[in-house]
């Protein structure tokens, strides 16, 4: 069994931002860039995006027709037109469901279970903390968008219910649960405007996340879980409240392979905490096992339970993330 209890430290230790040279003004200059960067949301979704949705869309269907509204299907007592199964009376069930015919021949209160179709509910949680602000060709946060938009317009088109809830150290804001494509404009207008930054604590927000949404469903959570205290609390709190957690990690692959050399001034870019560090090729190669092993925890943690887990970096193209996603079998399992 993995030593998850070490996975807040490791993740601790990546949230830095490299600057070279030391003092407050360099530490200054590297945070603001990032977050700028990380601001500026007016590109992200444009019509080449638009195209790539709708394609996203044919492929879909094409692969799961008929697949999704199967599991939907629940068995209630006295609910929906289709026949299902029979259970076994209990005091306090409605007489009217009882199968008298079953009772002249088996002498036993047996229980009519019919089958109906319910919404599916998706909600979509993006990190967006200071660490996501980082990535190459896109943030990490971007990136995230893209994704958490891609899915969505897919679970919109298919007439599920789907929520938008982006989060850091607190839930930013949340898009209510929709259903049809159109809405996708709804959603871009408020990826591009929530409020973004501030450190992870994915537990916490996991928390207030099940306390404020009773309706059970699919949770997407896209992160890089770059968090101290770790990522177990958080993926299980959407566990145990019966919720089905979806786990999507993005990094960005100067996080994974550093090339950094001399004296430097890490910044962690959500506390600003400074650690003067002189990096040498052992030094890396540690820091790089380091790093696999935190990617490789989470992993394993997750395909342990059932909880569907991607790794990506930020250099693979939205689209072909997606497609990977739906040939897998997930999502739309």
């Amino acid at each position: 069994m993995p030593d998850y209890s070490r996975s807040g430290m490791a993740a601790q230790s990546l949230t830095g931002l490299p600057v070279q040279g030391k003092g407050r003004r360099g530490r200054k200059l590297a945070t603001t860039q990032g977050a700028a960067r990380a601001a500026d949301r007016s590109k992200l979704f444009d019509e080449a995006f638009l195209k790539k949705l709708e394609y996203l869309h044919m492929v879909s269907r094409k692969v799961f027709t008929g697949n999704l509204r199967a599991e939907r299907r629940t068995r209630k007592v006295g609910s929906g037109i289709e026949f299902a199964d029979h259970r076994t009376y209990s005091r306090g069930d409605d007489f009217r469901y009882i199968d008298w015919n079953l009772y002249g021949r088996l002498d036993k209160l047996l229980l009519r279970l019919f089958e109906e179709e319910e919404d599916l509910y998706i909600y979509i949680l993006v990190d967006c903390s200071d660490s996501m602000a980082i990535g190459n060709p896109l943030p990490k946060m971007h990136y995230a968008m893209q994704i958490g938009a891609a899915l969505t317009y897919v679970g919109l088109a298919n007439l599920d219910r789907v929520a938008i809830i982006p989060f850091s150290d607190h839930l930013i804001g949340r898009l209510p649960p929709a259903r049809g494509k159109n809405r996708i404009f709804r959603v871009f207008d408020f990826l591009r405007t929530h409020e973004i930054g501030g450190k992870t604590q994915l537990a916490e927000c996991m928390k207030d996340f099940v306390t404020q949404n009773k309706r059970r469903g699919l949770a997407v959570l896209i992160s890089d879980f770059y968090d101290p205290q770790g990522f177990i609390d958080g993926i299980n709190t959407l566990r145990y409240n019966r919720f089905e957690p979806f786990v999507m990690q993005t990094y960005d692959l100067r996080e994974a392979k550093p090339h950094l050399h001399g004296d430097l001034s890490l910044v962690d870019c959500e506390t600003g905490e400074t650690r003067e560090v002189t990096v040498s090729r052992a030094l890396l190669e540690a820091y790089e096992r380091e790093h696999e092993k935190y990617c490789k925890d989470l992993e394993l943690f997750c395909t342990g339970r059932a909880v569907p887990f991607f790794r990506t970096h930020t250099q693979i193209p939205f689209d072909e993330l997606v497609l990977k996603i739906f040939r897998s079998g997930g999502f739309l399992r």
